[in-house]
């Protein structure tokens, strides 16, 4: 397999295991990642401040993923609101792979100090559900395939699950297009 088709299979996959089983909350993208989440996942929508404020976590969340965010705690969704988004995701259990792999690619002071940004989170789930001589070779390569597709799972902006859905564009470089509304993306 070469290393474009690996690029594109180790992004098809994430980006298919982010969508399925995510979790969201009003006033943040993430499937248990890091702040609030929406259905595709998102760290938080802000890195720099804090995952999200206060005034956007109103509680109302959806999806399958929510039940696995603690309830209370740094890696709860309130807990996550207060920090930076690669803090806020080392403070949530089921985030642990996406940390492993934000560390490794060297990209939590470039996530933690980004403003205004919305990260779809990949759970443990999603890398679980890799093939595991991808995700091997992706981590093998941590600052070339595993930086681009991590730096793919960002975009500018603080998306709401109002705004979620259309083309947004990547710190990777790329557009992603988010289909859906309400509760299904």
């Amino acid at each position: 397999m070469n290393k474009r088709t690996r690029t594109g299979a180790f992004a098809g996959l994430i980006m298919a295991a982010v969508f399925v089983g995510a979790c969201s909350n009003a006033g943040t993208t993430t499937a248990p990642a890091t702040a609030g989440a929406t259905p595709a996942a998102s760290m938080a929508p802000s890195m720099a401040a804090p995952s999200a404020s206060a005034a956007m976590m109103d509680g109302t969340t959806f999806g399958a993923a929510c039940s696995a965010v603690p309830a209370t705690g740094a890696g709860s969704f309130e807990g996550m609101a207060t920090a930076p988004v690669a803090t806020a995701a080392s403070n949530n259990p089921v985030l642990s792979t996406l940390v492993t792999a934000v560390t490794a690619a060297k990209l939590g002071d470039t996530l933690n100090n980004a403003k205004d940004i919305t990260v779809f989170a990949p759970t443990n789930d999603a890398f679980a559900a890799m093939d595991k001589a991808t995700l091997d070779s992706a981590m093998a390569d941590p600052s070339g395939l595993l930086s681009k597709v991590l730096t793919y799972h960002v975009v500018q902006g603080r998306l709401t699950p109002e705004t979620l859905a259309g083309t947004h564009k990547t710190l990777a470089g790329s557009d992603l297009k988010v289909e859906g509304s309400g509760e299904s993306f």
